[in-house]
């Protein structure tokens, strides 16, 4: 997986995650297109124990693919439901209060 994150001191900090096999494609759904880019996910090739300690610490997450959704869902930080697709790709986005 990549990961990125992006400090913000008005904001908090905001954790983006994805798949290694997502960086930098573009996926679609109907008239939707997004780009999964190297400029927004980083290109810090993560490990599970790496994307995990920054979720658990993260203000806002943004988290795209397969294996980024079920590290959040497997810390309790989202369910399934609450995740949307875009093509066959699950897509999270998690804001602390």
């Amino acid at each position: 997986m990549f990961l990125k994150i992006h400090r913000s001191p008005n904001t908090g900090d905001i954790v983006a995650v994805c798949d290694r096999e997502l960086l930098n494609t573009t996926i679609t759904h109907g008239h939707m297109e997004v780009c999964i880019s190297e400029s927004f996910y980083g290109n810090h090739n993560a490990s599970e124990d790496e994307v995990r300690d920054a979720l658990l610490h993260a203000d806002n997450a943004n988290l795209m693919g397969e294996r980024a959704v079920a590290i959040a869902i497997d810390l309790g930080l989202i369910t399934r439901s609450g995740c949307i697709m875009i093509g066959a790709v699950p897509h999270a986005l998690i804001f602390r209060m």
